[in-house]
């Protein structure tokens, strides 16, 4: 999909920091490809963990298949990676005609928005956490990310609140400004004079697949314990459960899941531990792929059943026991994870593993 010669459109800069942005930025823009005007220039603001990288390659890759613009940019590499970066982004930003972000908790992307003279502003899904946006923004309430712990904000928080104000108006529509989100989460409350439109996975179903089936399970792991809301050890005893009740042989890692984590995972449940080179709704859909997969509550029991429409693929959820959630979890925590699973379409439905 090359961007049309002769388009006098406003020019698309898009932002993503993590590979599943990439993909619904490339979702978004074969969803609305009349739209895209002048073209897409994607700037990928690289994190430092390896895995997150090495996915990133890829779907940059796909998307430069795809005709568009990639930039690569090394936006924490050192104390002046940041000031280098956005000094570097000024201009094209000013320029732009619409920004298309895919986390706007990030701070990164919240500095960013404080230079756009942008008309148009689209969010795209970054996972579950595109419903806490959504209900933040309608409630006009700061943004703050479900995972973060209750509380008043810290000394960090306070310096940036002026930063994080001014991109919270920027993602309010206005008079001359329009916002949509793009997202196939569903929206509980959505923010009066926002624009939202549904992801179907097209894209993703045209470039891959369908997919070979296999007769057993996979496993979905999700990065809870790494982000403080579940115990280590309450969470191994539930995968290993959950493996044995339904058969399943593979894991596939969370791009954040530490090493030591799935090695011990690998050590005490027999699971082969697989770390994909791309988002998990590519991979199930390039098979082969389990003819059951199992989550605990997270952006893919949302995402793989529209990844996998028209295939025998069932996705089944385990709920999150509340006895698994550690102390230091957010009090939002129990409330948010069951949403997640509450809100899913096309999915089964299990209850706790009951053996812990």
């Amino acid at each position: 999909m090359s961007p049309r010669a002769g388009n006098t459109g406003p020019r698309t800069l898009a932002f993503v920091e993590s590979p599943v942005q990439l993909l619904n930025v490339l979702e978004w823009a074969h969803a609305r490809e009349d739209a895209l005007g002048a073209g897409l220039t994607l700037v990928v603001l690289s994190p430092n963990d390896p895995m997150t990288r090495g996915q990133l390659r890829r779907m940059a890759e796909l998307a430069r298949d795809d005709g568009h613009e990639v930039r690569w940019e090394e936006a924490r590499g050192g104390a002046s990676a940041p000031f280098r970066t956005i000094g570097g982004l000024a201009g094209l930003l000013r320029r732009a005609g619409r920004v298309v972000l895919g986390d706007p908790f990030s701070r990164y992307v919240q500095l960013l928005l404080t230079i756009t003279r942008a008309r148009e502003l689209v969010v795209v899904d970054d996972g579950t956490a595109t419903m806490e946006f959504v209900a933040q923004l309608a409630r006009g309430e700061r943004l703050v990310r479900w995972h973060r712990k209750g509380g008043r904000p810290g000394l960090r928080d306070l310096v940036f609140a002026p930063v994080s104000s001014v991109a919270r108006r920027r993602l309010t529509p206005g008079d001359r400004r329009g916002v949509e989100i793009f997202s196939s989460m569903p929206m509980a409350q959505t923010p009066d004079g926002v624009t939202v439109t549904a992801n179907a996975f097209a894209w993703t179903r045209d470039r891959f697949g369908p997919p070979r089936i296999t007769r057993g399970a996979d496993l979905v792991g999700t990065s809870l314990v790494e982000t403080g809301v579940v115990d280590g050890d309450r969470y191994l005893e539930a995968v290993r459960s959950l493996a044995r009740a339904h058969g399943a042989t593979r894991y596939f890692a969370h791009r954040r899941e530490s090493a030591d984590k799935l090695h011990r995972l690998a050590a005490e449940t027999g699971l082969e531990i697989v770390r994909p080179d791309l988002p998990l709704e590519l991979i199930a859909r390039r098979g082969p792929i389990g003819r059951t997969i199992l989550s605990f509550p997270s952006t893919v029991v949302h995402t793989l059943p529209l990844a996998l429409a028209g295939t025998d693929v069932r996705v089944a959820v385990c709920d999150i026991d509340p006895a698994w959630l550690t102390r230091g979890a957010s009090p939002r925590a129990q409330g948010f994870l069951s949403g997640v699973t509450g809100t899913a379409r096309d999915v089964t439905r299990l209850s706790a593993v009951s053996a812990l």
